[in-house]
């Protein structure tokens, strides 16, 4: 496990032809760290060994005649030139294999990948305008617009355009939405935008965020148990309303039924003969004045 991660230390960072500029970033960081002689040879250029002839000119130095500070100067270029091709893939090697020096190297992959003069400046006018109308948008979090940001700045960078911390700062808080704006304020009152770290202000953002978000959170909870309690409420009072309707219904029913059983009892009485239509209908003998109980039969 140790030797493979000390293996990765020493490997510089491959470049394949793709994301130019992010991989001149991390090569940037690999050679300093490595050897930081060799960035001053790809930055600057090496002092190869040179002579001057009888008519004035330079020309480099035959192998023949290198003194030892001759050959640690070249031995720096040529260090310096395998660490660039170690980190390229064949189609880049053989765009830069017949330069003499890393300079040239570095040179043509710059001018390859991010232009001329004319082109770079072209693109820092790009991402510059980016950079200024850059902004935060309502419905992402703070890393998210760091990343954003970052990717600009870095971009702005690989081409030699820089800004400074205090810069950086001031920009994030102009950045965010006019939500923020309470915060911004007092981060600007109690801060000094000079010399706040980057680090310092973004934590503070991200704390700021995360208490908000927090309290966005209890609140959705109160409203949720506020609707929970409104339907027990609504519930309990729609099982009354259906509890005093059955009861109504039960009541008219009982009345239609108790009606009911009222006027059967009084078509039973008019059904039933009184005593005086019974005397009626009996016969009365008029001498004697009683009912008479023989039979009369008529007969046409």
């Amino acid at each position: 496990m140790t030797n493979k991660e000390s293996m990765s230390i020493s490997k510089p960072p491959f470049f394949d032809g793709n994301n130019y500029s992010h991989w001149k970033a991390k090569m940037t960081i690999f050679i300093q760290a490595l050897d930081f002689n060799l960035w001053d040879i790809i930055f600057d250029g090496p002092e190869l060994p040179q002579t001057i002839t009888k008519e004035g000119v330079k020309s480099l130095k035959p192998r023949s005649i290198y003194t030892d500070e001759d050959r640690k100067k070249v031995q720096l270029n040529a260090k310096a030139k395998h660490v660039i091709i170690c980190a390229l893939n064949s189609n880049e090697f053989n765009r830069v294999s017949s330069w003499a020096t890393a300079k040239e190297m570095w040179d043509r992959l710059e001018v390859t990948y991010e232009g001329t003069n004319q082109v770079k400046d072209a693109k820092i006018n790009m991402l510059v305008r980016e950079y200024e109308m850059f902004s935060m948008k309502e419905n992402k979090n703070i890393s998210s617009m760091f990343v954003r940001l970052t990717n600009i700045i870095n971009s702005l960078k690989s081409l030699n355009k820089c800004y400074t911390n205090s810069e950086m700062v001031r920009k994030i808080l102009r950045c965010l939405p006019k939500s923020w704006m309470p915060k911004v304020i007092a981060i600007e009152e109690a801060k000094d935008l000079n010399t706040l770290p980057l680090e310092e202000l973004l934590g503070s953002l991200m704390t700021h965020e995360m208490t908000i978000k927090n309290h966005e959170d209890d609140e959705e909870q109160d409203k949720k148990k506020k609707k929970v309690i409104a339907f027990k409420y609504s519930t309990a009072d729609s099982s009354e309303e259906d509890s005093d309707d059955e009861m109504a219904l039960i009541t008219r029913r009982l009345k239609k039924y108790l009606a009911k059983k009222k006027f059967g009892s009084k078509n039973l009485k008019k059904s039933t003969p009184s005593k005086s239509e019974t005397k009626k209908e009996e016969i009365i003998c008029f001498e004697c004045n009683k009912p008479d109980t023989t039979k009369v039969n008529v007969r046409g």
